[in-house]
């Protein structure tokens, strides 16, 4: 079965940087497996991956256009301190912010004095993205998955149940969501 729109993909994966630093893997782990066409990884690999089959392996390297983006000097930002609710705070930390946009990931890129600098960009923003790919698996989703536009079960709604995301209806722990869940994957 070939990878399209709609298919769950199982992949082993090593992803490193221009110096060959290593930046993810799935050596230590489960395969990372999602739905093939849904936004659920980023564009560039998505569409060197299209096409291929079980056993296939892809050697790619994403520009950032294809990645997480260019970085944007626009999304650097100064808050005060007392914008963290007196929690104790760091260089390098990440925390959520809320804005006009949504939810998005912040990172605390310097502090001085009552005033502390944070980037908005993608950690990985501006990054040529260097894969090493393997593909383990290719499925056809249920329908359930293909609604949610996600995959459910071992490796979908990630269990977070009782990190405050699901609801009733989910069965998160027990291999995936019920038709109410809210856990933000929908």
């Amino acid at each position: 079965m070939i990878i399209e729109k709609n298919r769950v993909v199982s992949l082993d994966y090593k992803l490193v940087d221009d110096d060959g630093e290593l930046i993810d893997s799935s050596d230590a782990g489960e395969p990372l497996v999602y739905l093939h066409g849904r936004g659920n990884i980023i564009a560039g690999l998505e569409k060197h991956l299209e096409g291929k089959k079980a056993g296939d392996a892809v050697k790619v390297v994403i520009a950032p256009a294809d990645g997480y983006g260019e970085r944007d000097e626009e999304l650097l930002f100064t808050v005060g301190k007392d914008e963290f609710d007196g929690s104790e705070i760091a260089v390098g930390m990440q925390f959520e912010a809320h804005g006009e946009d949504g939810a998005q990931i912040v990172t605390i890129v310097g502090i001085e004095g009552d005033e502390v600098k944070v980037d908005a960009n993608h950690p990985l923003a501006g990054e040529n993205l260097h894969f090493d790919v393997k593909v383990v698996e290719v499925r056809e989703a249920s329908g359930e998955e293909v609604e949610h536009g996600h995959i459910h079960g071992a490796h979908g709604c990630d269990g977070e149940c009782g990190e405050g995301g699901c609801g009733d209806g989910c069965e998160c722990g027990e291999g995936g969501c019920g038709d109410d869940c809210d856990c933000g994957k929908h």
